[in-house]
């Protein structure tokens, strides 16, 4: 069955009679959703709203869609999170916000404020390519094969050693 978001047109639908695309929904620096100020407590429900992060793709905008309502909201820092590492050889995949894994390219990441990584995932769907916070313990999770490559970082996996942001 389809459903409104299969619509060409859906982004371009106007609001619900009496109600706004602008919404009160932050997500912060460290995952948590907010409405109204007050953090969504409900597991399922902010776990969803990970799920449901994308680009309006006529403005660039950050929007929650779910294929049937859309709305603008605010990011703080980047929209999705490394919650995990699972390493595999010369490979490591990153288990994200959204509940999707995908391999880690550690040449397009880059190091932020307090040396926290962003990487760079979805390049291929929902507006990509987007920023990917490392969480500490995903972070952390890197200490065995973080190597100092003349003065810079980079992961020494296996047989080869990648510059972190090169």
């Amino acid at each position: 069955m389809a459903k409104p978001g299969d619509h060409p047109e859906f982004f371009r639908f106007p609001a619900p009679e009496g109600r706004s695309r602008e919404s009160t929904i932050v997500l912060d620096a460290e995952g948590r959703f907010w409405h109204h100020g007050e953090q969504v407590e409900h597991g399922k429900l902010a776990a969803a709203m990970h799920t449901w992060i994308s680009r309006h793709p006529d403005d660039g905008r950050y929007i929650l869609e779910n294929g049937y309502d859309w709305t603008y909201f605010t990011v703080e820092d980047a929209p999705y999170f490394v919650s995990s590492l699972k390493f595999s050889g010369n490979d490591v995949v990153l288990a994200l916000s959204d509940g999707t894994e995908e391999d880690w390219d550690p040449s397009t990441t880059r190091i932020g404020e307090r040396g926290a990584l962003y990487a760079r995932v979805k390049k291929d769907a929902r507006g990509g390519p987007f920023e990917a916070r490392f969480s500490r313990h995903a972070q952390h999770a890197l200490a065995d094969v973080l190597v100092d490559q003349g003065g810079s970082p980079a992961v020494k996996l296996r047989d080869r050693t990648v510059p972190i942001g090169s």
